[in-house]
């Protein structure tokens, strides 16, 4: 899912904070009061943005606008109405595999007649009442996707990956890529983020332990060739049409692939 880095100091001014005014008109407090309180409105700014939306997806999201991340999942959600328009009726039974799935499958689920499910290939750590609900019912569970998946042959119209690939060291990329291709009846699209990106720091160390490695387009195109995976070339004009008709360029590196026959 570019972004930019936010002063905090002007976001405080910009939210109209009565105090901060009055503390330094009436008295001039030490650099590091002042200090301490900048922490502790950019804290509470971050608070605000993930309890007012209800679950953890904004939490990475937030982190991304103070930290200059990207989320490919965010930049997903963004794109779900392009790629309805790119794939028609194959977005009648998605598969979401990533970050963030939850909202990533309560968003699907809301496009007419189209059912969705998800992966989470990591835990899922303080999941909102919806998650919870959704991984209750078996729409969403946690795997390990280094893994085959616990899915019979083409049991998605569409599986749609994002911030889940670039954790994946080619070993295993070589195993789990084709067998998201295997799910699929017409097709696996892919979301990794460009070299030189960057995710969200605090983000990434609590839940990865260890950074993404950004892959050039190059180096999918002769990955994908190696594992016989074909690029979905009817998909793929349909989606760069609907991209230029709103003006829209994805943060993020977004392939079209043919399921395997």
């Amino acid at each position: 899912m570019a972004s930019r880095r936010p002063n905090a100091s002007r976001r405080f001014a910009d939210s109209g904070v009565p105090f901060m005014g009055a503390l330094h008109l009436k008295s001039r407090p030490s650099p590091l009061l002042s200090i301490g309180l900048l922490v502790v409105g950019a804290l509470l700014i971050v608070g605000y943005m993930y309890h007012g939306s209800g679950g953890r997806s904004s939490d990475i999201a937030a982190l991304n606008r103070l930290e200059g991340g990207v989320s490919c999942t965010a930049e997903l959600q963004r794109l779900i109405p392009i790629l309805k328009k790119s794939y028609g009726d194959s977005m009648r039974k998605v598969l979401h595999v990533g970050l963030e799935t939850c909202s990533v499958v309560s968003q699907i689920l809301k496009e007419e007649d189209t059912e969705a499910w998800g992966v989470e290939p990591y835990e899922l750590d303080d999941a909102d009442a919806n998650c919870k609900n959704l991984v209750s019912k078996g729409v969403v569970r946690v795997a390990d996707i280094k893994f085959p998946l616990p899915y019979k042959p083409k049991s998605f119209s569409l599986v749609i990956v994002s911030d889940a690939l670039d954790y994946l060291s080619p070993k295993y990329l070589n195993k789990t890529v084709p067998d998201l291709a295997r799910v699929a009846s017409d097709g696996l699209v892919i979301l990794s983020g460009y070299p030189g990106h960057q995710r969200a720091k605090l983000a990434e160390l609590s839940k990865f332990g260890r950074p993404a490695k950004f892959r050039s387009s190059s180096w999918w195109i002769r990955f994908f060739i190696q594992t016989s995976l074909e690029e979905n070339e009817a998909a793929h004009k349909k989606f760069e049409q609907a991209v230029r008709k709103q003006s829209y360029k994805p943060a993020c590196q977004v392939f079209h692939l043919k399921p395997l026959q």
